[in-house]
């Protein structure tokens, strides 16, 4: 398990390395100098010259690349263009409300899956797994920011449950701050919950079609011991995956719900990045996420071996 785990690490660094490369350069080449769009159409080329020589745009890709990536190491991601502030300390702010979303999502997700998944898969063809079933494709078809704008309506306007928007922070209390995040978690959740469950009713029956299931069955287990103690063990590997990547999604992929909730968030900071040409934040930012799916892709390759003692020896 340790020699596993070992070449893991070896494959997670190697592949940060290469996507910090590819992260570098790809923004590189996006239109618009940063100097030119803080200093508007106007500005006179000395003027968008002296502040290129401040930002540190006149040195040459491969000394910025160096730059960059040994910052990241120490963790100094470098100074915003647009608001001269530590980018560290940007990420950080927002980190603190895009990382519990995505927990949050994620939690609501497995445990509305899970169940759903188990239940239609032991129930096959009955009534309820076609409802089941029904909804989950109806979960996969709504785009989330509708089905965010659905919910505000009913419970922030209507019912008056919920903010509309917005995040009181932290200091305020916890439940303060997890009910801000419950409406946009549940807006996440649905399409992900769809998609595990469906993952996992069709896992969960092809294990149950395997040769040791009716042998545990001829050796007098009852159903639902097969189904605890052989068949959920082995439908596992798929799910993971599927959560592992549920989980990357939802951490870099919440741009439109934090928009739509006013949410301060890592998606709504990339976007206004973007739009303001801040190179740093942007490459910093995309970077991060980039780890955290390498992470926790290598976290889903662990648990695998957990799950699957087979996969050490191979």
């Amino acid at each position: 398990m340790l020699r596993y785990i070992l070449k893991r690490l070896l494959s997670l660094a190697l592949t940060l390395l290469a996507a910090s490369l590819i992260v570098f350069l790809f923004i590189e080449v996006v239109p618009g100098d940063p100097a030119s769009y803080m200093l508007g159409l106007n500005a006179q080329p000395e003027t968008v010259a002296a502040l290129r020589r401040e930002l540190g745009l006149n040195e040459s890709k491969p000394v910025r690349y160096i730059n960059w990536i040994s910052g990241l190491f120490t963790g100094d991601f470098g100074i915003s263009y647009t608001y001269r502030t530590s980018v560290s300390e940007m990420i950080a702010d927002r980190a603190v409300i895009s990382l519990p979303l995505a927990l949050y999502a994620l939690v609501l997700s497995t445990l509305i899956a899970f169940p759903a998944g188990v239940i239609a898969a032991t129930r096959r063809g009955s009534g309820v797994d076609v409802s089941i079933m029904s909804f989950s494709q109806l979960g996969v078809a709504i785009p989330n920011f509708w089905f965010a704008m659905i919910l505000v309506t009913v419970f922030a306007i209507n019912l008056r449950w919920f903010s509309a928007g917005g995040f009181p922070g932290w200091e305020s209390g916890f439940f303060s701050g997890m009910k801000a995040l419950t409406l946009p978690a549940i807006a996440l959740a649905l399409p992900q919950a769809s998609i595990l469950a469906r993952v996992m009713r069709s896992a969960l029956l092809d294990t149950l079609g395997e040769d040791f299931i009716r042998t545990a069955r001829a050796k007098g287990l009852s159903v639902r011991q097969t189904l605890w103690r052989h068949a959920l063990r082995n439908a596992l590997i798929p799910v993971l995956t599927i959560i592992g990547l549920q989980f990357s999604f939802l951490l870099a992929g919440a741009i439109i719900i934090e928009n739509v909730f006013f949410l301060p968030g890592l998606g709504r900071l990339i976007f206004q990045a973007i739009s303001q040409r801040d190179l740093i934040v942007v490459e910093s930012v995309v970077m991060l996420l980039v780890c955290a799916v390498v992470v926790v892709t290598f976290i889903v390759d662990v648990a695998y071996a957990l799950a699957d003692p087979r996969l050490r020896s191979r």
